[in-house]
């Protein structure tokens, strides 16, 4: 089964750290690039990053920089979030995803807009809170 399976979120004291997996099932994500996305109570979808298929980083959201970063394993085909200095602007359900098909599937768009990506995580939720 093809599938994107988030873990690692949770409650976090602000200025607590977090770090996010992303598994890969069902197809190698090396051949992927993968974005971590973000989804606040009544907000749209955030992109926070993307990583290509050859590690090409592309950053989405300038209220992380200096805090997040993003890091691939492939012998793992893993994609991990790491979450350094969460604030109260951090919380939200936080999503990987991909697009298993397509000519740009190894590419990550310039905008991260959430149409651009077909495939998705179910998420997991991260909440800071003291």
């Amino acid at each position: 089964q093809v599938q994107l399976v988030e873990s690692g979120g949770g409650l976090v004291q602000p200025g607590g750290s977090l770090r996010l997996s992303c598994a890969a099932s069902g197809f190698n994500l090396d051949y992927h690039a993968i974005a971590w996305f973000r989804q606040a109570p009544g907000k749209g979808r955030e992109g926070i990053f993307c990583l290509s298929s050859s590690d090409d980083r592309t950053d989405y959201a300038d209220s992380v920089k200096g805090r997040f970063t993003i890091s691939r394993d492939n012998a793992k085909n893993t994609v991990y979030l790491q979450m350094n200095s969460l604030n109260p602007e951090d919380p939200a359900v936080y999503f990987c995803a991909t697009n298993l098909a397509g000519p740009d599937r190894n590419r990550c768009p310039q905008h991260g807009q959430a149409y651009q990506f077909d495939d998705w995580g179910q998420g997991t939720q991260v909440t800071v809170s003291s």
